[in-house]
């Protein structure tokens, strides 16, 4: 069975340089393995093949009879890494959180322990007699979510 760790490290080896990084790597019990990318630009089918090629390189198929799969990330799929919050600054997301809310709004911030998203939300100022809409700020840790995955617009 090939080693997760290697394969890994030989496609952060191939995207070393480019605007692309790896969302997620699988490898299951029958050797089948699937690698997902994201980039901060668009992802082209060489791109998949330049990634494709260096495991294959580094992997011999006769000897390690495996199947190998390379993508680039669905845009409808839920974040996975902090890279893809960072690519996403500014759009509109949506969070489900862990207690089953689901809430929509743009985000703002995102560190490695938390990210941030701005809620359009209708609050009745003072003096006023109709509510306006403003953003609330929502700060969310990312255990305390199910998933934030993009909010596609046409």
């Amino acid at each position: 069975m090939i080693d997760k760790k290697e394969l890994i490290t030989v496609v952060e080896k191939a995207l070393e340089g480019s605007k692309m990084f790896l969302v997620d790597l699988t490898v299951s019990s029958d050797n089948i393995i699937d690698v997902q990318l994201d980039s901060l630009e668009s992802i082209t089918i060489d791109d998949c093949i330049a990634v494709n090629n260096a495991v294959h390189e580094a992997f011999d198929q006769d000897i390690e009879d495996y199947e190998l799969t390379v993508g680039s990330y669905s845009l409808s799929e839920p974040f996975k890494v902090l890279k893809q919050y960072e690519k996403n600054m500014g759009e509109e997301v949506e969070v489900l959180t862990a207690q089953g809310k689901k809430l929509k709004g743009r985000l703002i911030s995102a560190t490695s322990e938390q990210f941030v998203i701005a809620v359009p939300t209708k609050v009745k100022a003072e003096g006023k007699k109709r509510p306006e809409v403003v953003d609330v700020e929502h700060t969310f840790k990312y255990d305390e979510i199910k998933y934030t995955k993009n909010i596609l617009q046409f």
